[in-house]
């Protein structure tokens, strides 16, 4: 049995990054807007011993035109902690991670929202900290342009320090409960965090208990200079779009090479790439499943999405041309980048570019479930990730199949776990539980 074990998010934006996933064949057209399929959904997973349901957030509408986005079944979802908690109460053991942005939120909200969520799910509950990278965002909270990158990282890692700073206000012993006495709570064990910073000006407590994970866990994306940074200092797992098992492996030395001067240990952060899995009973199956997924992306939401992953509109291009210079933008630094770098490694056009992003262009594994384990197994052994954030193709099919023909093969090899270890997110995914720094002697 191999020593390490991967870790298994199921990344659901809302349910499938792929703009032809509700065209499919079988698939629920309306699956990211129905509470009765997200209840299937994640009862499959944690069925399949999954660690965590990963629900990521928009704040917009996605900034493409509209004869694009009416084919795009993102347009319209679920807030995700007004999901996550709903769907606490049918699950029991599977982790419960919501996209919250640092940029148009506050730090008290998003302290409330997580702690309170933690409760509910008995510590199931994970942040995904962004800084939101869709300029159009700032439109919707009283802004007539997006946050320069560099200073919404600043913001980011000052609203890190004032939400968990909250979250320790409260010892774990605060809640006495003494009915006799009739002493609720001791005073003495509940503290103001008296924030004073740059960005925020926060007194506190919060008004609800320390979470029992202590924090929910913090879960970053990107890959851009300031973003691995902040992930080295801040996060318990990371959520990394990288193509390549070597480019895994060279993020994968990077973050984690940064956090022991940090007075970190790199087995408390997970490295779990997305990764977009088809599954054939032969390759050439799963491969033709995947042409026939592809064809359904329109060229009108292609170039959309190129667009947006480059920063800069892509409609102006020569389709049939190599992608021309692309100036740096205030959009995602690291999305640009591997848009870039998959033209250039594949000599793709415009066109062909722009067909790939529109349907999805990062790490895929696409084959059989033993070609599919034969993969996971190598990267996990390679140091190029901890586990994967798994995207399925279309809902249901691509998750069930995942479930019952992928998941059994890992658990055959020793590679992925037959029964969860404990109760709490953080338990499962071999996470300690962080000391509070405003009770030390706690």
């Amino acid at each position: 049995m191999s020593q390490r074990q991967l870790k298994l998010g199921a990344f659901m934006r809302p349910v499938s990054i792929h703009t032809g996933a509700w065209r499919y064949p079988g698939a629920f057209p309306d699956a990211n807007f129905n509470f009765a399929h997200y209840k299937r959904f994640i009862q499959t997973l944690e069925r399949g011993r999954f660690d965590a349901f990963f629900m990521a957030d928009h704040l917009a509408l996605l900034n493409m035109p509209i004869e694009a986005l009416k084919r795009s079944h993102t347009v319209s979802s679920f807030d995700p902690l007004t999901l996550l908690p709903a769907l606490a109460a049918v699950t029991e053991h599977i982790g419960l991670i919501a996209t919250a942005s640092t940029t148009y939120n506050e730090p008290y909200h998003i302290a409330r929202k997580f702690a309170s969520l933690d409760h509910i799910s008995g510590g199931r509950a994970g942040w995904n900290l962004v800084t939101t990278s869709n300029p159009d965002a700032a439109l919707n909270f009283g802004q007539d342009e997006h946050m320069a990158h560099g200073e919404r990282y600043q913001r980011a890692r000052e609203f890190f320090d004032v939400v968990t700073g909250l979250w320790d206000g409260w010892a774990d012993d605060a809640l006495i409960r003494d009915v006799e006495s009739g002493i609720f709570f001791d005073p003495a064990r509940v503290k103001p965090l008296d924030h004073v910073g740059p960005e925020f000006k926060v007194r506190g407590p919060l008004n609800v208990a320390r979470p029992i994970q202590g924090w929910p866990v913090i879960v970053q994306a990107g890959a851009s200079e300031a973003g691995k940074q902040v992930a080295a200092e801040t996060a318990e797992a990371v959520f990394a779009g990288v193509a390549t098992l070597a480019d895994g492996q060279r993020l994968y030395a990077d973050i984690k090479g940064r956090m022991p001067a940090l007075g970190r240990d790199p087995d408390h952060l997970k490295l779990l790439p997305g990764c977009f899995v088809v599954i054939g009973d032969t390759v050439a199956e799963a491969k033709a499943k995947r042409a026939h997924l592809d064809s359904l992306v329109h060229y009108d939401s292609a170039i959309a999405s190129l667009s947006i992953a480059l920063g800069t509109d892509a409609s102006k291009f020569d389709p049939d041309a190599p992608l021309p210079p692309i100036p740096d933008t205030n959009a995602s630094k690291s999305g640009r980048e591997r848009a870039i770098a998959l033209a250039e490694r594949e000599g793709l056009t415009v066109r062909q570019l722009a067909q790939r992003l529109g349907g999805y262009a990062g790490l895929a594994m696409v084959g059989t479930p033993a070609t599919i384990a034969d993969e996971m197994e190598a990267w996990l052994e390679g140091r190029g990730a901890d586990g994967f954030n798994i995207m399925f193709p279309w809902l249901p099919g691509g998750l069930d199949d995942f479930v019952e023909r992928v998941v059994p093969e890992l658990q055959r090899r020793g590679l992925f776990r037959r029964e969860y270890e404990g109760r709490t997110l953080r338990e499962n995914l071999g996470l300690p539980r962080p000391p509070n720094r405003l009770f030390p002697e706690a």
